[in-house]
């Protein structure tokens, strides 16, 4: 049987690699996404201080500290107690829309874009974001440069700290906003909402206007029907900060509607032998392996999967793109709310309008009177001693459970992240892309690879954050060969 390694998989947070097997005829027999690094942070966090856990877990990843450190002062919350003043809540938001707006850029321009906008077959020299500029001008690059830079400013401001912020304590925020600074906030929300808007004008022209990139986007190479799963609020429209988790079957019915609270009633992991990652799944549909459909506990949680469960978005002008992209793939209203889309390079279009609702709800969170307010945190008075926080991360739906003893130390730490709930798509989008792209006789080339890769790409994943699994032991094979390369023996520790 013939391999074919994809080995190290490019542009993502983190470490992987891809094996495709080949049967005798050249088909594709089977793929494999591999995790082979181990970041163990839900054991080593054991025995800390509960009140530490939003600064260490912002260690976990230097791509997404703010969704890991929001997670986890909510579960804070929760573990003494304690309930944060509106203004605190409102701090908390506003700083995950400008931590959204450099993310969702970062992506789009840096990580997924190049694919599109250079050309997925284009050499690997150039499918960069030094490409990309190259690709569409100085101008567009400095925009892109300043966009994350004013951003990154933001979250200084107001986390205390560019990359790992230390804002966040049980039961509010540590600094009030000044009206100086939220004026100045003001005025980049106002900036970031045109180059929202920009964004999705480059995407049009880019890829939507480009009938080889639109027959890729909605071909069946990148498609799969699966549960969806995403936070929504009380109208169930697209929130990221808070609300209940919302989870629809592929044919968009709801399937069940929970706060974070309640996920281990619902959520279960399943851990392989041959990788880091665990796979989550719905644990009321039950595992069936790798495979899609309405019997499998496969879901996705993504920026596509987050405006598939939701009924609309919250600002207008991202509720236009958002009709606008369903009505693109010809979905059809039932019971007044679109059916899923389920190609899934539309993951890239869905990015770019929560791009523009983070830039929107920035600017009404700026403009709220109630931001200013110096009442920014109330006091822990005991420790419940459990505490369960989510947020919706940029890559998925973010779990941080923590269960503390009397004294508020840590006795047991769980997370489960955005990229963990996609590691099963992501490997069923890996095997669907090699076996349509790879066949017979076909000469395998690298802008071949390149589009498997793109098939994992799409989900933005963040290996760092989500490889937490620890067996015990690292694995490892020790094969002894004699000099003339015969294998003599073979020592192996799983």
């Amino acid at each position: 049987m013939k391999k074919i390694s994809i080995d190290p998989i490019t542009r993502l947070e983190g470490h992987g690699k891809i094996e495709i097997f080949l049967n005798e005829e050249g088909d594709v027999a089977n793929a494999y996404f591999q995790v082979p690094e181990l970041r163990g942070f839900e054991r080593f966090s054991v025995g800390r201080l509960a009140e530490d856990m939003p600064v260490i877990t912002n260690r976990i990843c230097g791509v997404c500290p703010e969704a890991h450190h929001m997670a986890s002062v909510k579960a804070l919350d929760m573990l003494f107690g304690v309930e944060p003043p509106p203004a605190a809540k409102k701090i908390r938001e506003l700083l995950y829309m400008a931590f959204y707006v450099t993310d969702h850029t970062t992506h789009f321009y840096a990580l997924g874009g190049p694919d599109f906008i250079v050309g997925p077959e284009a050499p690997p020299s150039e499918r960069n974001i030094l490409g990309v500029i190259r690709k569409v001008g100085l101008d567009i690059g400095k925009q892109v440069i300043d966009c994350r830079a004013r951003n990154h400013h933001v979250i200084e401001m107001l986390g205390g700290r560019g990359v790992h912020l230390a804002g966040g304590l049980p039961g509010g925020w540590s600094k009030a906003v000044s009206e100086e600074e939220r004026k100045e906030i003001e005025e980049i929300a106002k900036k970031n909402i045109d180059f929202a808007l920009f964004s999705l004008k480059a995407f049009d022209d880019i890829v939507l206007k480009n009938e080889k990139y639109l027959e890729l986007v909605t071909s069946d190479v990148y498609l799969h029907k699966t549960y969806y799963m995403g936070t929504v609020d009380d109208k169930n429209r697209v929130n990221f900060y808070d609300g209940m988790i919302r989870v629809v079957d592929p044919e968009g019915k709801e399937f069940v509607k929970y706060p974070a609270a309640d996920y281990a009633e619902h959520i279960a992991e399943r851990v392989e032998p041959w990788t880091y990652l665990k796979f989550p799944y719905l644990k009321n549909v039950g595992w069936k392996g790798l495979v899609d459909g309405i019997d499998s506990g496969v879901y996705i949680a993504t920026p596509l999967s987050r405006l598939n469960v939701s009924d609309s978005m919250a600002t207008p002008l991202a509720q236009e793109h958002f009709e606008r992209m369903f009505e693109a793939f010809g979905s059809k209203k039932v019971n007044g709310r679109y059916q899923p889309v389920h190609h899934r390079l539309a993951t890239h279009w869905a990015r770019l309008i929560e791009l523009l609702y983070a830039a929107e709800h920035m600017l009404e969170l700026s403009q709220d009177p109630e931001l200013t307010s110096p009442e920014v945190r109330n006091i822990p008075q005991g420790i419940a001693g459990m505490g369960i926080g989510s947020v919706e991360a940029p890559r998925g739906t973010l779990t941080h459970h923590y269960v503390s003893d009397e004294r508020g130390v840590l006795t047991s730490v769980n997370l489960i992240v955005g990229t963990t709930n996609n590691y099963a798509p992501m490997s069923m989008s890996i095997k669907r892309a090699a076996e349509k792209l790879i066949s017979k006789g076909r000469m395998v080339e690298e802008g071949m690879l390149n589009k498997i890769e793109m098939a994992f790409r799409l989900y933005d994943p963040c290996l760092s954050c989500a490889t937490h699994f620890l067996p015990g032991q690292m694995p490892l094979k020790v094969i002894i060969r004699n000099s003339s390369s015969d294998i003599i023996r073979t020592l192996q520790r799983d």
